[in-house]
């Protein structure tokens, strides 16, 4: 296998690679009112080698739960250990986010090896690692462009192309193509599925598409309205590699959607903070304005 890879981290047998312990966030507001309750006592085990979709409600904490992993915040309570140890930022840890967040000075080869700059390698590795992952996402020959001259799908591939760059054990993505349209969308989540076939690591996937959940993921975890709790772990029994079998059409995929969905409607109409459950109470009593 290339050594540009990421290969597997040595983690223990049957240990957790990411392990989160009543983990509890607040957020405080800048008019000094109540303090938002993001996240309570969020307990989970991620797996080695797994791939872990958060669903839910939006606000209910999942890009929250994301920057925790990460080290951007801290936990206000509980604990969180990555691969044993208190989440820090570092070349371990890979992300993705929906805004692309290219450096428009810099030509897509420069802006997919930035992250080996930052870690001190040599420039002519720099190019040579970037341009594998380049060739890797299908972009090879753009690498001299800059990005206001590729596509919002062309810029994502690029942008996962420097999440990967540094190898990471750890990939956090969060809702990286909701900004694509619908056919390059579909694309890009048939480049991440092959990734996985040699991306040996953790990914935490959020999303708010329960098909693209499915499709994507071993794990899913919905959650709840904030302040954001498990509400349900699902594993996903889909066979691999899914981009060569119609698994939307499978009885498995049907049904887990099915139940994905009736969940989180059940918990937005009955949030009392949700515009929808108002909506759903009011609705049937208002009438279109008239004149006279």
């Amino acid at each position: 296998m290339n050594d540009h890879v990421p290969q597997a981290e040595a983690f223990p047998a049957g240990s957790a690679a990411i392990s989160i312990r009543n983990v509890s966030k607040w957020f405080r507001r800048a008019d000094n009112a109540n303090p938002v309750h993001a996240l309570k006592n969020v307990s989970l085990d991620i797996a080695p080698n797994s791939f872990v979709s958060l669903v839910g409600p939006s606000g209910c904490g999942k890009t929250t739960l994301l920057r925790l992993l990460n080290g951007l915040i801290a936990a206000d309570e509980g604990e969180i250990l990555v691969d044993g140890k208190p989440p820090v930022r570092g070349p371990h840890m890979g992300l993705v986010f929906q805004s692309i967040r290219l450096m428009p000075w810099r030509t897509i080869r420069a802006n997919v090896y930035f992250p080996l700059e930052l870690m001190g390698v040599a420039q002519n590795e720099c190019v040579e690692r970037a341009n594998f992952y380049l060739s890797m996402m299908g972009i090879s020959k753009f690498g001299d462009a800059y990005p206001h001259e590729l596509s919002g799908g062309m810029q994502q591939r690029a942008a996962l192309a420097r999440a990967l760059i540094s190898q990471p054990a750890f990939l956090l993505m969060d809702e990286p193509f909701a900004a694509l349209d619908a056919q390059t969308r579909e694309f890009m989540q048939i480049e991440v599925m092959k990734i996985r076939e040699n991306l040996k690591g953790v990914v935490v996937f959020v999303t708010h598409s329960v098909d693209e959940a499915i499709l994507l993921s071993d794990q899913i975890v919905m959650m709840s309205p904030r302040p954001g709790q498990i509400a349900e772990i699902l594993p996903v029994n889909l066979p691999q590699p899914r981009w060569d079998h119609d698994v939307r059409a499978r009885k498995e995929f049907v049904e887990l959607r099915a139940h994905l969905w009736d969940g989180i409607k059940a918990m937005v109409v009955n949030d009392p903070e949700s515009e929808f459950y108002q909506r759903d109470r009011l609705g049937p009593r208002m009438s279109t304005p008239s004149g006279g």
